[in-house]
């Protein structure tokens, strides 16, 4: 595969990983996104809980595929967490790795439960104007 190819790669997955990440973290804000938003959510739980039991905690294929695609470009990232490798990237503040992971779970629950809550929430809704 040529470099040019690869480096349309590495761009289209630090774009697509980002939009995805801010998706899961804001996409319950938006009343139409809410359910698309909740399965990204429930896709990245699994990856990250029951992939990583094979994978490692926090597994992810998209950072798996692209950390293979930066490895081919001769890239040495030093990042072990793609969040971590982001916001080194984008803002080039290098905070410690495990504040960064503290952080990504923290708002990734966060996110979860609240998307949760307006999915419940709908369901309640609905059954009680079916009701009435």
């Amino acid at each position: 595969m040529s470099t040019f190819i690869l480096h349309i790669i590495d761009y289209f997955f630090i774009v697509f990983h980002t939009v995805l990440i801010l998706f899961n973290v804001l996409g319950w804000i938006v009343p139409r996104w809410r359910f698309a938003n909740l399965i990204t959510l429930s896709l990245t739980a699994f990856s990250w809980f029951i992939l990583g039991i094979w994978y490692g905690f926090g597994y992810c294929p998209f950072t798996d595929w692209h950390w293979k695609i930066r490895q081919l470009l001769g890239y040495t990232d030093d990042s072990n967490s793609y969040i971590h490798f982001l916001i080194l990237k984008i803002t080039g503040i290098n905070f410690s790795e495990s504040f960064v992971d503290v952080s990504t779970v923290i708002v990734f629950f966060t996110a979860f439960f609240i998307s949760v809550y307006f999915a419940v929430r709908k369901k309640m809704l609905n059954r009680k104007l079916k009701n009435e």
